[in-house]
């Protein structure tokens, strides 16, 4: 039977304007990502109230390249972990390959609504063009 590792991260940072929390889902070593606005600053009652809530709900991003796993990045001396999870502690922000899958999935969203607005308005210079062709055989027509 092959092992499979799942693990999720919620960081939460003010970025300068909003508290913002990255989910970061690792599933058989593919990254997936979230992003989620708090606006003003969430109490630990009320990030965990938000995780019980909407946790099922949240839409991550499409997988990405494969995530380092934690075999590799946890050192097995006891100290070392402890020192290691009070730098990550004082980190601002979520890691690289989050922002990195953030910004992808921002651009093939952006890619998305702009192909959607391309074909809305095409459809509509194509009703217009109908309707201008439509008054012109009335117009022939006398009525």
């Amino acid at each position: 039977m092959r092992k499979s590792e799942v693990s999720s991260t919620l960081t939460v940072y003010h970025d300068g304007q909003f508290w913002v929390g990255v989910v970061e889902h690792v599933e058989n070593g593919m990254l997936s990502v979230a992003r989620v606005v708090f606006g003003a600053e969430p109490s630990n009652e009320e990030v965990y109230t938000w995780v019980l809530g909407h946790w099922s709900s949240l839409r991550l991003s499409a997988e990405t390249e494969p995530a380092e796993s934690r075999s590799n990045r946890l050192p097995g001396n006891p100290k070392r972990r402890a020192r290691e999870a009070a730098k990550v502690l004082h980190m601002r922000g979520a890691s690289t390959a989050s922002q990195l899958a953030l910004a992808r999935e921002r651009e093939r969203m952006k890619d998305r609504a702009r192909s959607e607005r391309a074909n809305r308005h095409q459809g509509e210079a194509q009703e217009r063009w109908k309707q201008r062709q439509e008054k012109k055989r009335r117009k022939h027509r006398g009525k």
